[in-house]
């Protein structure tokens, strides 16, 4: 089972939260406290909405739209086409529009697919539970209609409701035992939760370099074009103050390999922080309240599955 916004656990530890959310499961016909449920609902709603987006009028909108909009430009260049110039400009205009209905077809059935059924009761419950001050570890893109890596609310972004207060602890329970002399009574010890994986060092190092880097290969072949730039320039003006540029060349080189340990050291960063990430998703199955994650672990996570 992959990480989960947030655990049944979670959602069942305050009486408040697990009214709200048993009633809207009652409406979707949805236990949304039930962690398998919840990861049984998400997997089958998430290869039926990659199945929306992969209908044939989305694929036949798109070639029909394409040619209509370059239909245009083989004009000057076919003579047959330029003889009926007013019959093909009107083409064009039939595909392209015949191909833009397509497309808005397509995202219309993918939007209300997205926006009805159990899943808005999922997106609800995660509303809820935010406004109550649980923690959401990690929203998948996909459930509020974004793209991977992509910004923006999305095109079912979960719902935000006003803050609660939170519920007033209840005083601990406690059982008298029945004896005919009196004797103390016995506290029903409450029932520990599960502790969460500390984060390694080398997880909270990669969320402060994932970021980092990427620029050596352009600089590397900057600095070689630059110095073949000079080599060139140096034989053709017979000057010699051009070959100095060949030291571009080794410091190229330095920066590549620069680039390649940097690479590395990432990637194994980046299995420390996948790891961590797995530790997580254990301690959720285990009933434990995982903290919201950072956006580069959101992201990993997002390209990892």
């Amino acid at each position: 089972m992959g990480l989960l916004p947030v655990s049944g656990a979670a959602l069942r530890a305050d009486a408040r939260v697990r009214e709200a959310a048993q009633g809207i499961g009652a409406r979707y016909g949805v236990d949304y406290t039930d962690d398998q449920a919840v990861t049984a609902l998400l997997t089958e709603r998430r290869r039926s909405l990659e199945g929306e987006q992969r209908r044939p009028a989305a694929y036949l909108g798109l070639l029909t739209l394409m040619a209509g909009m370059f239909l245009p430009f083989g004009i000057p260049l076919s003579p047959v086409l330029d003889a009926h110039l007013f019959a093909v400009l009107g083409t064009a205009g039939g595909l392209t529009v015949v191909g833009a209905a397509l497309l808005v077809h397509a995202r219309a059935q993918w939007k209300h697919a997205l926006r009805n059924g159990p899943l808005a009761g999922y997106r609800e419950v995660l509303g809820v539970a935010r406004a109550h001050g649980i923690p959401l570890a990690h929203i998948p893109p996909w459930l509020e209609g974004r793209t991977n890596g992509g910004g923006g609310t999305g095109a079912a972004p979960i719902p935000t409701y006003p803050p609660v207060e939170p519920a007033p602890e209840a005083p601990a329970e406690t059982e008298t035992a029945l004896s005919p002399s009196p004797s103390p009574s016995v506290t029903v010890p409450a029932p520990v939760p599960v502790p969460v994986p500390p984060k390694p060092w080398a997880v909270s190092y990669y969320e402060q370099t994932a970021d980092a880097g990427g620029w050596h290969d352009e600089v590397g072949c900057l600095l070689v074009l630059a110095g073949g730039g000079g080599v060139t320039w140096a034989v053709t003006v017979g000057t010699g103050v051009g070959f100095a540029a060949l030291l571009l060349v080794p410091v190229a080189i330095w920066v590549w390999l620069a680039g390649r340990r940097q690479g590395r050291e990432k990637e194994e960063l980046r299995e420390e922080a996948l790891k961590y990430v797995k530790e997580l998703q254990a301690a959720q199955a285990a009933d434990a309240r995982v903290p919201e994650l950072s956006p580069q672990l959101r992201a990993l996570l997002d390209d990892h599955h």
